[in-house]
């Protein structure tokens, strides 16, 4: 069983749907982790904001019809709900759970080992 820190990232559901439209990719760190933030026709997802393939900022690609994610640079695409690439090889991309409870919209960073 994963342990997480859930980090508030918005008050509540309806002001993160008015801070972020459809297609938005915004970046932000969250205990030394760079993630983007993005929201689809299917939902709000998360995700590294490093390609695992050469490094490019997926914040300044761009989001499909199919639910991906596409690097800005090589065009690799990547599944928004499952991380796994859709083009370009056999790599994946980390994800982070999304909670929206009733004080606010949280994001689920991994607790390290020596965290628990």
């Amino acid at each position: 069983m994963k342990n997480y820190h859930w980090i508030k990232i918005f008050e509540s559901e309806i002001e993160m749907n008015n801070s972020i439209s459809l297609g938005t990719l915004l970046p932000m760190q969250l205990r030394n982790e760079k993630i983007c933030l993005t929201k689809t026709e299917k939902g709000i997802y998360a995700f590294q904001e490093k390609c695992p393939h050469n490094g490019a900022l997926l914040s300044k690609g761009f989001c499909t019809k199919n639910n991906e994610i596409v690097c800005p640079i090589h065009r690799y695409s990547f599944d928004l709900s499952s991380g796994k690439a859709t083009s370009g090889g056999a790599l994946y991309l980390k994800c982070y759970p999304i909670e929206t409870k009733k004080d606010g919209v949280y994001i689920g960073i991994e607790a390290k080992w020596w965290e628990f």
